[in-house]
């Protein structure tokens, strides 16, 4: 554990190149008015019988927008918060019931632009023991678990394209048996992955 969490601070200190859900998509031009706003998600990293799991969520059915999609928990960043890490831890606690105080913050990896107009800053967090899960009725369906060793394994990953807006669009995907992980969340674990490699 010690070693991982060593390996993962330093990789994340790194820096890196920012990624978007245009990467695959050249031909994709975003509008010339586009106004990104900042978001914070937590991907949030806790112990089980001595194997490092990754906190995902099921997006609710009926949101209007992502409907059911996997994502980290996190949301844009509101007037209260201090910075894109608050807002991240903010948004856990809602979403998912995870304390603040749980968390030791292990560093963040290069922003994420999405096609809706957000500029997500991923923030890697420590979840330092277990506790008990809340999802927000009405914005999460489910919260699962992942090993951490599947999402950070660049085998496991795969170029896929469906149509969006009338185009083919690209995207990583990285499932984990009834959960297809793809788009943006499957693109910044890609990242992730790319810098523990």
């Amino acid at each position: 554990m010690p070693d991982l969490i060593t390996s993962i601070r330093t990789a994340l200190g790194e820096g890196g190149k920012p990624s978007s859900d245009f990467d695959l998509n050249p031909d994709f031009k975003e509008p010339a008015d586009c106004v990104l706003r900042p978001a914070g998600v937590l991907a949030p990293i806790i112990m089980r019988n001595g194997i490092a799991e990754l906190i995902l969520t099921k997006r609710s059915s009926g949101l209007k927008h992502h409907p059911g999609q996997i994502a980290f928990p996190g949301g844009k960043q509101d007037e209260g918060d201090t910075n894109v890490i608050a807002a991240a831890l903010r948004e856990a606690y809602e979403e998912i019931g995870l304390p603040t105080e749980l968390v030791e913050v292990l560093g963040t990896l290069p922003k994420h632009q999405t096609v809706t107009g957000f500029q997500v800053t991923p923030v890697v967090g420590l979840v330092r023991e277990e506790f008990y899960i809340v999802p927000e009725p009405g914005e999460v369906e489910e919260v699962f678990r992942v090993p951490l060793s599947h999402v950070l394994n660049q085998a496991n990953y795969a170029i896929q394209s469906r149509h969006w807006r009338g185009q083919m669009r690209s995207y990583f995907a990285v499932p984990y048996g009834p959960y297809y992980i793809w788009g943006a969340t499957a693109r910044m674990l890609r990242a992730w992955t790319d810098k523990m490699n």
